[in-house]
């Protein structure tokens, strides 16, 4: 006597489809049943039943139960991938710092290097400030000297070459001004910097 096995191609209530699945266990180690809930009621097929389309389910294979999540809707996957970057982006934040981290440390010794190297550095920032400051300086006694010039020619056109010296002075006053406050922006920069090195240094080596 051949045994046939069971035809699931239709959608088959709990009870029955329970009965269908423990028989096609028995009677075929190769099935693929697959099992899914919908508005309280199941259905198992092989074929899966159309009602498992797009739903969570159940698949039995060669003995092996495995769970199935439902396709995710274009706004659960654009969370996910959101979700997603963000934890890359965490994660490549952690490793940057890990790495400034060692990076720090294998460069100082003590609290002292550090605050040794911040000297170093706001002391040639202030070197070049003082340059620009003197080039301020000799631009401003200039500008003096070519306004006083100026009043000879009250009653007539200034001459070119000296309109081109008015205007290149006053170019030059306008960028060492510029420099001298770049420096002093660069100074606070590097305070802010070395505040930051000196509090990471103490909280990772405990050393004051």
């Amino acid at each position: 006597m051949v045994l046939r096995k069971p035809s699931l191609s239709r959608s088959l209530p709990l009870s029955a489809a329970v009965l269908a699945c423990g028989m096609l266990f028995s009677l075929s180690a190769a099935a693929r049943i697959t099992c899914c809930e919908v508005d309280g009621k199941r259905f198992c097929g092989d074929p899966a039943p159309q009602q498992c389309l797009n739903k969570a389910k159940k698949v039995f294979e060669r003995g092996v139960a495995k769970e199935v999540d439902a396709p995710l809707t274009a706004e659960q996957r654009a969370a996910r991938e959101a979700e997603d970057a963000r934890k890359k982006e965490e994660e490549r934040k952690a490793a940057e710092q890990a790495r400034r981290d060692r990076a720090l440390m294998a460069s100082y010794s003590s609290v002292k290097e550090i605050d040794a190297a911040r000297k170093r550095a706001i002391t040639e920032i202030r070197r070049n400030a003082t340059q620009a400051q003197n080039r301020l300086d000799a631009a401003l006694k200039k500008q003096k000297a070519l306004e006083q010039e100026k009043e000879f020619y009250q009653k007539k056109p200034l001459p070119a070459a000296l309109t081109s010296q008015i205007q290149d002075n006053e170019a030059e006053i306008a960028a060492q001004q510029k420099a001298l406050q770049d420096k002093d922006a660069d100074i606070a920069a590097i305070n802010a910097r070395f505040d930051d090195d000196k509090e990471r240094y103490q909280r990772l080596s405990g050393r004051k």
